[in-house]
């Protein structure tokens, strides 16, 4: 059972689910991206970090949701027209990994999947080219990369993998080059620098979180000087919100310019990681 001090934050969070136009955040065609912060994914890792369990009759519905967009390759297809972009099945895994599906049969295979595409310089990427095609393009997306590693936190890859050490270099060889990359263009400047809560872009705080569990990023002098910034923003040996999206402005556990007692329990699995 979630914590009662959330227990208003968790109505807000449930309220606009019908919103879309079917139940769980999502459209009747089954758009799980839709309506970001509240969309299917946003809303259900929010309410995960907000203490709800997976075993809840809603989010039950929702995995099944979610699994329901699998496909035999491994991928899952989070909307219904398009292509099937990396950064969809990186989401869609991750989510499910949360809720304790990381041995489930399609996620295993979702693994394979990823093992299977990585590009060349170790990441995954999204051929979705927005900003044009120039040199930066050829590179794997950041955000993509993350949020994969994330999911393979998860797994009995973590750590016993050598393919997944070259995602962890690229992130962290990103930290020395700064400008953006990719075909999505991530870059890391004063937008990334601000601690963003709840963590769901790429920002120093899901960068350091995640990188974190992996020792080939806890052992590099590039990991630990951003973990040194990261470290220096804190008031109080808390972790101060200083992004997030607008729509979230009515919940108490992310208030912007504010200590957040469930970011500064992210914050403290850094440090448990670290000593490891």
């Amino acid at each position: 059972m979630a914590d009662s001090k959330y227990i208003s934050d968790i109505e807000e969070i449930l309220s606009p689910r019908f919103d879309n136009g079917a139940d769980f955040w999502t459209t009747p065609d089954k758009r799980l991206l839709k309506g970001t912060p509240f969309s299917a994914l946003g809303s259900t890792l929010m309410l995960l970090e907000l203490g709800m369990k997976p075993s809840d009759p809603i989010l039950k519905e929702v995995a099944e949701l979610f699994f329901s967009t699998w496909k035999e390759d491994g991928r899952f297809k989070l909307y219904p027209q398009g292509g099937i972009y990396p950064c969809q099945t990186a989401y869609a895994t991750y989510l499910l990994c949360s809720m304790g599906y990381v041995s489930d049969n399609r996620i295993q295979r979702t693994f394979q999947h990823f093992l299977e595409t990585q590009y060349t310089d170790g990441g995954w990427r999204c051929k979705k080219f927005s900003f044009g095609r120039g040199p930066e393009t050829e590179y794997s997306t950041p955000m993509t990369t993350l949020t994969t590693l994330n999911a393979f936190r998860f797994s009995k890859y973590l750590n016993d993998e050598p393919k997944l050490d070259k995602p962890v270099d690229f992130l962290l060889e990103h930290w020395n080059i700064k400008t953006p990359i990719s075909p999505c263009h991530y870059g890391i400047g004063s937008r990334f620098m601000q601690v963003e809560y709840p963590i769901s872009d790429y920002n120093i705080f899901q960068y350091v979180y995640v990188l974190s569990f992996y020792k080939r990023a806890r052992n590099d002098k590039r990991f630990k000087e951003v973990f040194d910034i990261l470290s220096s923003k804190l008031v109080d040996k808390k972790i101060i919100v200083e992004r997030n999206s607008p729509n979230l402005k009515n919940l108490s556990f992310c208030k912007k310019g504010e200590p957040s007692e469930l970011a500064t329990k992210r914050y403290n699995e850094i440090i448990k990681n670290m000593n490891k």
